[in-house]
């Protein structure tokens, strides 16, 4: 691939109409965002259909323990994305292969320390979870199982992060096709053919987490200019890991808690039992594509703010937020009120149990039909951080969205009368509302200063 098909794949970000180069980067970065759901979509439904609600129930609770325990490592990759953009759209190109280099290193170091904890913790965090006793020894099993894929899984995000950085959003979807086809295939295999159940769709997870971790780091290889990697010069510099650590922990930090506050949550779901358990997994999988749908918008803020913030064109970060905030509303109230309408049919894919599609729907129509309210939240996040805010985001999120779930369940939770899944649910759209509304302050006044000053 010569040059100048390089830089066919990349969207210039500080240059032309924000909308239209926003839409252009966010649909690639959407569909890869829907083909890593696919993964864990496959598992489910291919274990739902052929191992039986027990096994469905296994698989889909583990979830919550995933995030939590890589979601401190995947919000650091963030921080790569912000300084990869910034010092690429200031044309600072010792500091963007410094930057690289130190990223690649610092995700295949991650990877492995996340391999060995999660296999360590794995039995003792479902225990503590309250899983229920006939599905924990399988969940056990498919956890330590996907966990051998954890390094091929930070390599990937962190060197797609360096591709979303420079503009570049298709090539990550192609690995991923190829690889979510791997995983679909290998699924039905290890599954049907084989019989292995719950270790079978964990290892075809990570295999095909290994084919596009592999298909990155090769066209990383064989880029030019500062994103090129040069396997002789990995290594950690330690100005770069800081600044990297500056803006990423805060959103690793955010997503650790978050995702604590999930646990939390899962484990009260726990308590109403397997079939319960198995109809909310099933419905948590399907509203994941509405989240990382508008999950994309929130990478593309992130993103262009960055570059133009590097490039000191300061009056786009504006139009940018606001074509953020656009595009995640429209996304969210047709997707999920979509998935809300054909909730049954969509279910039905996980299981033929009229009594975990029940389940299913009761949280597609609390979480669902609001589900903007998500994205908003998540794009003023971006904005903020693409200027090199990310303290004051991740403190207004822990409190306002964190910790209002966890006072919600300790509270109203335990009152007779509403000691019900619907009143669990509740939580999350009470949460985003009061936390949009103090994020969109803290732009409005923190943000506005910060572009006046430079």
């Amino acid at each position: 691939m010569n040059k100048v098909e390089r830089k066919s794949h990349k969207v210039d970000m500080c240059n032309g109409s924000v909308f239209r180069k926003m839409l252009i980067f966010a649909i690639p970065l959407m569909c890869s965002s829907m083909l890593q759901l696919l993964f864990n979509a496959a598992d489910v439904v291919v274990v739902g259909r052929y191992a039986g609600d027990n096994a469905l129930a296994a698989v889909g609770s583990n979830g919550p323990i995933i995030n939590l325990i890589t979601n401190l490592f995947i919000g650091m990759s963030i921080g790569t994305n912000v300084l990869t953009a910034q010092y690429f759209g200031g044309k600072k190109y010792k500091d963007l292969e410094e930057t690289i280099h130190t990223s690649v290193m610092l995700s295949i170091i991650s990877g492995i320390f996340l391999t060995i904890l999660g296999i360590v913790v794995a039995k003792p965090i479902l225990q503590l979870m309250q899983a229920p006793k006939e599905v924990l020894d399988l969940a056990v099993l498919y956890l330590r199982v996907y966990f051998l894929g954890m390094t091929s899984t930070m390599v990937y995000n962190f060197g797609s992060a360096i591709l979303r950085a420079v503009g570049d959003t298709q090539r990550p979807l192609y690995y991923l096709m190829f690889a979510g086809f791997i995983n679909v295939c290998l699924n039905l295999v290890f599954v049907i053919v084989f019989n292995m159940g719950v270790a079978g769709v964990g290892a075809a997870t990570a295999i095909s987490q290994t084919v596009s971790a592999v298909m990155i780091i090769n066209c990383l290889l064989h880029e030019d200019g500062g994103i090129r990697l040069d396997i002789k010069k990995l290594v950690i510099t330690k100005a770069k890991l800081l600044k990297i650590l500056r803006i990423g922990l805060p959103a690793g930090l955010q997503g650790t808690v978050f995702s604590l506050s999930n646990v939390v949550i899962q484990s009260s779901i726990n308590g109403f039992g397997a079939v319960e358990v198995a109809g909310n997994s099933a419905g948590a999988n399907i509203e994941g594509f509405v989240y990382m749908a508008m999950n994309s918008f929130y990478q593309a803020t992130i993103s262009f703010t960055s570059q133009n913030y590097g490039a000191r064109q300061y009056k786009r970060i504006y139009k940018i937020l606001f074509a953020g905030q656009l595009f995640v509303i429209m996304t969210g109230l047709i997707m999920g009120n979509t998935i809300v309408f054909f909730g049954r049919q969509l279910l039905g894919f996980y299981s033929s149990n009229p009594e975990v599609i029940d389940a299913g729907m009761g949280r597609l129509r609390v979480i669902c039909s609001i589900y903007c309210l998500c994205g908003i939240m998540e794009v003023f996040v971006g904005a903020l951080r693409g200027i090199g805010y990310a303290i004051m985001p991740m403190i207004v999120s822990l409190i306002g969205a964190c910790g209002l779930r966890l006072l919600w369940l300790s509270t109203v939770f335990q009152i007779p009368e509403y000691h019900t899944l619907n009143t669990v649910y509740l939580s999350y759209p009470i949460s985003w509302i009061i936390t949009l509304s103090v994020h969109a302050v803290c732009f409005a006044i923190v943000a506005h200063k910060r572009l006046k000053e430079n």
